[in-house]
């Protein structure tokens, strides 16, 4: 029962630069069109993109409330409880909510019986697991895996094993900038017969998805640096 009356959408947005035309739906652009407050990751981005979309909105009358990895809880909280109309939460790329601060908001709009709506749109994981061949009935996401090099080979190893054992693909993904030592680490610490996706520039003009054994990657490995990457381990 949606108490408040209040709408809180989930808007997807892009996840490679000059896609907005290509992958924002007309469904998305008709509810910014229609929206006045937002909750997102980074201001600068979200206004950017939404202006990208050409929607004949001022850009500066509209509201953008902060909502990252340390905007405090109860800060979200209290701007949630004085909405007085529709809002929409942008993340920094693809779909809010999934691997994104987001969640902290749609946690609170449950409590406060607000209407939480999640709208269609890329996101780099699933665009990922659709592509590479894999298990699509049991998979598992991980985020960002350790820095530290004896952690990170432990956490390849244990992923390993959960794909091997579970049948079951595992997700995981790196900062762009290191991107490569990843792919080394992979490449150094898995079996040669494990099955590896790299995802990279997904929906961009670029886009590069492959899968291959780890054996066959050491014989050509791509240059991943500085450019968004899903990894997945089968």
């Amino acid at each position: 029962m949606n108490e408040s009356g209040i709408v809180l959408y989930m808007i997807p947005t892009i996840v490679a630069e000059g896609t907005d035309q290509d992958v924002i739906s007309p469904q998305i652009k008709d509810i910014i069109s229609n929206l006045n407050v937002f909750f997102v990751e980074n201001i600068r981005t979200s206004r950017r993109f939404i202006s990208s979309l050409k929607l004949g909105r001022i850009i500066d009358e509209m509201i953008f409330i902060e909502l990252n990895k340390d905007t405090p809880e109860s800060v979200t909280a209290e701007e949630l409880k004085k909405l007085r109309q529709n809002a929409g939460v942008i993340s920094e790329a693809g779909c809010p909510g999934v691997a994104d601060p987001g969640a902290v908001a749609v946690n609170i709009a449950h409590q406060l019986g607000i209407r939480v709506v999640p709208l269609v749109g890329p996101s780099s994981l699933l665009l990922a697991l659709m592509a590479s061949g894999m298990s699509g009935q049991s998979f598992a996401f991980h985020g960002y895996l350790p820095i530290d090099k004896a952690q990170r080979k432990t956490k390849i190893q244990m992923l390993e094993r959960e794909a091997r054992q579970r049948q079951q693909t595992q997700l995981f993904m790196e900062t762009p900038f290191r991107n490569n030592q990843l792919l080394e680490a992979l490449l150094e610490n898995c079996m040669q017969d494990t099955l590896l996706c790299v995802a990279c520039n997904v929906t961009a003009e670029d886009e590069f998805i492959k899968t291959k054994t780890i054996k066959s990657w050491k014989a050509e490995l791509p240059d991943l640096h500085k450019k968004p990457t899903i990894f997945l381990i089968g």
